[in-house]
């Protein structure tokens, strides 16, 4: 009873405070709650292969012979005495040269900086070495497999909601069927007569930047119109000449998720320096993409240099539902500051999406930084789908402030999987037949989850 009787005095003096609002603190604690509602869901993952996955000497033997045959077209690891395979930096940056890759950054040593993100980044350019990319991260950040999976055959974690400082869930990694490795993403498989559906947010963060910079300097809103058009990133390259008015993604991919790169990188206030070695481009050209950036988006820049100027002067930033972080103390990075509003307003979105789509009877089963999965009988999916769906495009609206013509709703994407089908992520399928046909391989299968 001391306790309670403390708690309710905490209390008074909280709901006196004149910056505290009961709203929003109860939207955030119903959010934790629906956070368990998704952990006791759980994903479902492959009776069979997950538990042969899970076994250390199993995937010990399938990451070492992996190395010999994606590196076949690669060359860069070196067979050691001992049996172990050691990846060369020599061979590496031979690698790059015979590829023309150039630009890749460097330590202020003059190495090859080869850490985990600057990988991820240059692979995004140089998609000829993503199986690379993989395999690199398996061999050094996967000696085993920590997924999270217990007798019911479904991948269950501590989802950590607002544990990252744009408040988004941050489940750990290396137990989060969507962390580690995209390939371990076919690992996903519904039980029999049910489905799973990934929902996703479409080009959501083009969105958001239009969206908050709208009206604060003059009426024209270039981000928008372009967001609009359906596809925001081929709109920015017809619009700079960089295609030709009837491009289309099938005839004009390859300069579309050039530019689509160039788009998202830029938002945050990446140089050209940078943006040059990302995009695998020479200097002028990336400092050229940078001026028609900010001559087609000078809404935008107006408003994120008035926000980097505000954050640094109040020393906080706030979003429209609340969450708010002290710059100065935890940010004061100019390009993180840049990027905080925009991630946490997707936050703010997904939250809501969450909140009501547990309220509206979706078995929610896991949030996605800008996705949702569910989980429904074969004979509903198509229906919860639809639900979920209008959802997700009212708590865009919600967060936004939309207008009545629906100026500033997010667009979603949708892939539905239905049993005994699983689900892939495509940046990952090599990899996941390689592993799969290895594990065929072995003569002793580990014992089958009941």
């Amino acid at each position: 009873m001391r306790d309670i009787e403390a708690l309710r005095r905490l209390l008074l003096r909280i709901l006196a405070e004149p910056e505290f609002n009961l709203g929003v603190a109860l939207y955030h604690g119903e959010f934790a709650a629906v956070s368990a509602v998704m952990e006791h869901n759980g994903v479902p993952v492959d009776k069979d292969i997950t538990p042969q996955l899970l076994a250390g000497d199993t995937w010990r033997a399938i990451r070492d012979a992996m190395v010999s045959i994606i590196d076949a077209k690669y060359g860069v690891y070196v067979h050691g005495a001992a049996g172990d395979w050691t990846f060369s930096h020599g061979r590496f940056a031979a690698l790059l040269k015979r590829e023309g890759i150039g630009g890749w950054p460097l330590l202020e040593s003059g190495k090859l900086n080869m850490r985990r993100k600057v990988f991820e980044e240059m692979a995004k350019t140089y998609p000829q070495l993503e199986d690379l990319r993989q395999l690199r991260h398996a061999r050094d950040k996967m000696r085993k497999i920590k997924l999270a999976v217990g007798p019911s055959a479904r991948n269950r974690t501590v989802l950590w909601p607002f544990q990252s400082k744009t408040s988004r869930t941050q489940p750990k990694a290396s137990q989060w069927i969507f962390s580690p490795a995209v390939w371990l993403r076919s690992l996903i498989k519904p039980e029999p007569g049910m489905a799973v559906a990934y929902i996703d947010y479409s080009a959501m963060e083009f969105l958001l930047a239009a969206s908050l910079s709208d009206g604060h300097c003059g009426p024209v809103n270039r981000m928008l119109e372009m967001y609009r058009s359906g596809d925001p990133y081929l709109a920015f390259a017809k619009a700079v000449g960089a295609v030709p008015a009837a491009a289309t993604k099938a005839t004009h991919g390859t300069v579309r998720d050039l530019y689509k790169n160039m788009l998202l990188a830029v938002q945050y206030g990446m140089q050209y320096e940078t943006l040059a070695a990302r995009l695998g481009v020479s200097a002028f050209e990336a400092h050229e993409m940078l001026a028609q950036h900010r001559a087609q988006f000078r809404q935008y820049w107006v408003w994120s240099d008035d926000f980097v100027q505000h954050a640094l002067q109040t020393g906080v930033m706030r979003t429209a539902f609340g969450w708010h972080c002290r710059t100065g103390i935890t940010e004061f990075n100019d390009r993180s500051i840049r990027n905080w509003p925009i991630q946490a307003a997707g936050a703010d979105i997904l939250r809501i999406a969450c909140i009501m789509a547990v309220r509206n009877g979706i078995k929610l089963i896991a949030p996605v930084h800008d996705a949702v999965m569910i989980e429904a009988p074969i004979s509903r999916i198509d229906d919860d789908v639809m639900l979920m769906r209008e959802i997700m495009r009212r708590a865009s609206r919600v967060v936004l402030n939309a207008r009545a013509d629906g100026t500033h709703e997010l667009r979603t994407d949708v892939s539905i999987v239905r049993y005994p089908d699983r689900y892939t992520d495509k940046r990952g399928i090599k990899i996941w037949n390689e592993v799969t046909g290895l594990l065929a391989s072995i003569s002793t299968p580990a014992k089958k989850i009941a």
